[in-house]
């Protein structure tokens, strides 16, 4: 059965398609025969070995991958959300050769959900991991309707995610973008767009001279975008960072794994694509064999949608 993983960490060159047998099945689990799966940053620092040391799989090979979409295979005892032959799209913690990039892959039934009505894989795969973070961020803040929310990387997958999910909430959305996708951002709902670099929260000050109620800082500025938030608001890192030690502001490091099998989370989403709420984006697609050009391509940045790898 084919993956795509590395048996060796290293750069973009180290992909290749490799040969791996399959997962056994358990109760309340489901076999999918993936059909595409999202490339994310999670996926290239997996690559070079980042995450070794916490991986309890020390064996090669290791198989990148947090977003899959298929269809089902078999279901196991239990299970009664999904059935054979239903289109699905899933979460996956990778460890080992079980990642995203698999033809076959087996997760918990609470780690997927049908594919949106009109939506085909390729676009499904890119909803999971990068929605759920967003929708985790902005649940981690739990800000009243009718807050301020500030979005760094907007233009990126969390942080339009973020932005349309705020606007979904009744929040009143500042986002930063370039000049090149101020457009971009507006169309995903953005209230208010400032130009992004480091000096963007004081770019954001300018427009709420009192600082906004929350940010969800895409961009991974860290400390740089602390000045934005109020005294006593809330800002969502993606990148584990936890604040400059003050208590001006509460930070929320924001991992994914805890939403890795939010069922109800992840059908809310699937609604939410369905009556266009949240809008699905795929920059690219490549074959197996060309992953190595998704991760450079991805390194390279100014990537606005998805790459997926299709099986």
């Amino acid at each position: 059965m084919r993956a795509v993983g590395v048996t060796q960490f290293g750069g973009p060159e180290a992909l290749s398609v490799v040969d791996v047998p399959d997962e056994p099945l358990g109760p309340g689990q489901v076999r999918v025969r993936v059909r595409a799966a999202a490339v994310s940053p999670t996926d290239t620092h997996l690559r070079e070995g980042a995450y070794a040391g916490r991986d309890p799989v020390k064996t090669p090979p290791w198989v990148p991958g947090m977003d899959a979409a298929g269809e089902v295979v078999e279901v196991g005892e239990g299970v009664d959300r999904v059935a054979v032959g239903d289109p699905v799209m899933g979460i996956v913690v990778p460890t080992g050769a079980h990642g995203g990039y698999r033809e076959d892959l087996v997760l918990p039934a609470g780690s997927m959900a049908r594919v949106p009505a009109g939506a085909d894989a390729v676009a499904a795969c890119t909803l999971p991991m990068n929605a759920l973070t967003a929708r985790l961020a902005l649940d981690q803040m739990a800000l009243p309707a009718g807050s301020v929310v500030a979005v760094t990387g907007a233009a990126g997958a969390f942080g339009g995610y973020v932005v349309q999910l705020a606007k979904a909430d009744g929040h009143t959305v500042v986002a930063d973008a370039s000049e090149a996708d101020e457009q971009l951002v507006r169309d995903l709902g953005a209230d208010v767009v400032v130009r992004r670099g480091d000096d963007v929260a004081e770019r954001i000050r300018t427009k709420f001279p009192d600082g906004v109620d929350g940010l969800a800082d895409g961009s991974v500025q860290d400390a740089l975008v602390l000045p934005a938030v109020r005294d006593g608001g809330k800002v969502a890192t993606v990148r584990g960072y936890r604040g400059d030690g003050s208590d001006r502001v509460e930070v929320l490091p924001t991992l994914v794994r805890r939403y890795a099998e939010n069922a109800a989370a992840l059908d809310r989403l699937r609604q939410q694509v369905e009556s266009g709420a949240v809008t699905l984006r795929v920059a690219r697609t490549f074959a197996p064999e060309e992953a190595p050009e998704a991760h450079r391509v991805l390194a390279a940045g100014g990537v606005r949608g998805r790459l997926v790898i299709t099986f």
